[in-house]
């Protein structure tokens, strides 16, 4: 047998079908052709954070849609955003020596990823949102979570009594908008939605393209949020980021400029929600400006300047226009200084 090359090389040999996901910035299908060139160094990876590939792994039986694994793999990036080789050599050996060619058929229970350094365990949201994804793709029913769910949105509750909602059952209805007008149901009670379950919906949101009637509704209360006194700014960046993926770029640059001009603009949850969500946007001259002043003046000081800003410029494709924001000859006297702070600690 070739000794194994790359992990799709081996998943392909492993008689399983499996999907990849991207598990770091959001939960999104990676196309297993794009995985592969990044594994053979050819293309750095298309969305890396805090400088490593997130991955999720769905494999299940051909034959047996039940027989499933699932993997969570963090995996280092080199300056360029390429695959660090010899972690993946060193992961893939690891994997080699555990399962051998009987991927499918581990003992129960037995782990095969255990106490391996390039496994990680997804936050709850992401979780919910992975196995949302992954019922749909196996053909599978929905969680028992999802009924009452969708009841609460029907109005079958009260909107007030959201405490015994399940995560996993929002994130079934969120990745299932397309199906028994879920989609209208959000809708319709968006503006309603006590903050608690509006920041869980969100959550989920950011997972999805949201269709235009919802992302109308999100704009809405985010507005009105911003006008609220008592509005927190994990809340407005819950909402930010669940217009990340919508349809409406301008919308949601409006939207996005509209949180930048006010105190909230500062706040390190939202300026996160902007960098790590709504990165592409900041494409925008005028808006990714708004943005790294911003950034100077949050209230975290230099730390988190520099720790936002590295994960941004690492992303493909956003160095041009983020540098060409911090050379603009109009920057602030603080943004001026941030950057100084920046270089300093870099060099």
């Amino acid at each position: 047998m070739q000794p194994i090359q790359t992990l799709t090389d081996f998943l392909s040999n492993a008689n399983v079908s499996f999907r990849l996901f991207d598990m770091g910035r959001r939960v999104s299908k990676l196309r297993t052709e794009e995985f592969r060139r990044f594994e053979q160094a050819q293309t750095p990876y298309p969305l890396p954070f805090l400088q490593q590939a997130w991955i999720g792994v769905l494999l299940w039986s051909p034959k047996q849609k039940q027989q499933q694994i699932i993997w969570f793999l963090k995996l280092p990036l080199d300056e360029q955003g390429l695959l660090v080789q010899a972690a993946r050599d060193d992961f893939l050996h690891r994997l080699a020596r555990c399962v051998g060619d009987q991927l499918l058929e581990q003992n129960e229970g037995e782990d095969p990823l255990k106490d391996n350094p390039f496994a990680f365990t997804p936050d709850q949201e992401k979780m919910a949102a992975f196995h949302a994804k992954a019922a749909q793709i196996l053909n599978q029913p929905h969680s028992v979570f999802y009924q009452p769910t969708r009841d609460y949105l029907a109005g079958l509750k009260d909107l007030n009594d959201w405490q015994q909602l399940g995560l996993q059952g929002i994130a079934d209805v969120c990745d299932r908008l397309d199906q028994q007008n879920n989609a209208e149901l959000l809708e319709r009670n968006l503006d309603k939605l006590p903050l608690p379950p509006l920041e869980a919906f969100c959550a989920q949101l950011e997972h999805q393209q949201p269709p235009h009637a919802l992302s109308r509704a999100l704009s809405r209360r985010l507005h009105r949020e911003l006008e609220t006194a008592s509005c927190e700014a994990t809340s407005i960046g819950a909402l930010l980021r669940a217009l990340s993926q919508s349809f409406d770029d301008d919308q949601r640059q409006r939207a996005i400029h509209a949180v930048l001009d006010t105190d909230y603009g500062k706040d390190v949850e939202v300026l996160a929600a902007i960098a790590s969500r709504c990165w592409a946007d900041l494409q925008q001259p005028e808006l990714c400006q708004a943005f790294l002043e911003a950034l100077a003046r949050n209230p975290a000081g230099q730390a988190c300047f520099n720790r936002v800003l590295a994960d941004l410029v690492f992303i493909p494709g956003m160095r041009p226009a983020v540098m060409a924001g911090l050379r603009n000859p109009e920057r602030s006297d603080e943004l001026a200084q941030a950057i100084g702070g920046f270089f300093g600690q870099v060099r």
